[in-house]
């Protein structure tokens, strides 16, 4: 009894596990039969019990393709039989995709982020004025904010109206002006202000130390 046992090790791969092990052996038995009309018979049959496997998908568009595409695979490419649809290449199926292009940034500051340098792209683009003037202004304020993300501690201006000098490749130049950027306890208290409210989201209401305790 014990010499009979088999393991799932030892077992024939199964191409598309979710049909089971049944299902393989069916095709299995397919394929050995040599009457080509009986094998179509088989084959159809097959079908039948593969989509009464997943009734979720009859609505599907194209179910049936799908179905005798998985049985030409799982046959591995083997089952001679006439389809109503066109047979599936094993050579498509074992191509492998091109390799994905990722963008390859390395900026000089990455605390900035990535996102900073196309907003300065996108302010260079900007005629002269005072639209112009309010966005390099917002910009060198989200810089000094995540600046301070970075490092708990102050920083001057000057860094920050340097970095961008810097990353404009020296056509935005805020060196000379007389105005000073946002403070940087106003920029952190807008950080802690959100972070407040998520906390007592997260932790709910706080407990009344005077309130009666309730006893069992």
């Amino acid at each position: 009894m014990i010499d009979n046992l088999e393991y799932n090790t030892e077992r024939e791969h199964l191409i598309i596990p979710e049909y089971g092990r049944h299902m393989q052996k069916m095709i299995n038995h397919a394929k050995s039969v040599e009457n080509k009309e009986e094998r179509e018979k088989v084959a159809k049959s097959i079908i039948a019990v593969m989509g009464n496997l997943q009734p979720h998908l009859r609505d599907v568009p194209d179910f049936q393709h799908k179905l005798w595409d998985q049985l030409f695979i799982m046959s591995n490419f083997e089952l001679d039989v006439d389809s109503p649809y066109p047979k599936p290449s094993k050579e498509f199926l074992e191509e492998h995709p091109e390799p994905l292009k990722y963008p390859q940034n390395f900026p000089k500051y990455r605390f900035y982020g990535n996102n900073i340098k196309t907003m300065i792209d996108v302010a260079n683009t900007w005629e002269e004025g005072e639209l112009k003037e309010a966005l390099i202004f917002t910009i060198a304020n989200h810089m000094k904010k995540c600046f301070l993300n970075w490092n708990k501690d102050t920083v001057e201006d000057d860094v920050i109206f340097q970095h961008l000098f810097e990353l404009s490749n020296g056509k935005i130049n805020l060196k000379n002006t007389d105005e000073d950027l946002s403070d940087a306890t106003s920029l952190l208290r807008t950080k802690s202000k959100y972070s407040s409210n998520t906390n007592n989201k997260k932790g709910g209401h706080k407990k009344n130390p005077n309130r009666p305790r309730k006893r069992y």
